[in-house]
């Protein structure tokens, strides 16, 4: 069996990065966080409300789903705290959660799309 040890090249970087070192349990929730944008039906809606803030009614003829589905996903997204909700009147509206979510998301599109462009390049 290979020996799986390792000697550090340098304990000086591995000592200043383990005192940086987040608790477990925040690590955990930004893993969550991933999760939750792992799914493509989210990733569809998130990239809808990312172009306008939009009801039930209006994602579910975007994405030809059903008002259940789709207010089932926005749950996980609201509980995640990535969408938000305004009541205007009878019509409940949603919107991406703020700037931190919006720019996320953006950043993940633009690596995806510059990954895709450069695997096409190279065809």
């Amino acid at each position: 069996m290979e020996d799986l040890e390792c000697e550090v090249l340098d304990e000086e970087i591995v000592e200043n990065v383990r005192k940086q070192m987040l608790d477990e349990d925040i690590l955990f929730d930004v893993s969550d966080f991933f999760k939750i944008l792992g799914d493509s039906t989210r990733a569809k809606m998130m990239w809808a409300l990312d172009k306008s803030d939009m009801c039930v009614c209006d994602l579910a003829a975007l994405l030809g789903m059903t008002k259940s589905a789709i207010s089932h996903q926005l749950k996980t997204l609201r509980d995640a705290q990535l969408v938000k909700f305004k009541k205007e009147g009878k019509l409940v509206i949603y919107s991406l959660a703020d700037e931190h979510v919006k720019d996320i998301f953006e950043k993940a599109l633009e690596h995806v799309l510059e990954r895709n462009e450069k695997n096409e390049e190279e065809l």
